[in-house]
């Protein structure tokens, strides 16, 4: 029983990296409407790093829910 409890205790607290990959995600979006308001000419190089950024960004939070997805499971 202490091992279950501790399993679903374990796979809560990881499935915080998705509110952490979340509020990221946001931040870089935010931040690439900033970019673009600010200087408009640089269009592409803001978008490729806004696009490079949210693929860091959204593996780090597939790790974090397969992790989860582990400690359940297995």
């Amino acid at each position: 029983m202490l091992l279950q409890a501790s399993q679903k205790i374990g796979a809560g607290l990881s499935t915080l990296g998705l509110a952490g990959a979340g509020i990221g995600i946001g931040l870089i979006f935010a931040s690439l409407v900033f970019g673009l308001s600010r200087n408009p000419t640089i269009k592409e190089e803001l978008y490729q790093a806004a696009i490079f950024g949210f693929a860091l960004t959204e593996a780090i939070a597939l790790f974090a829910l397969m992790i989860s997805f582990l400690i359940l499971f297995v």
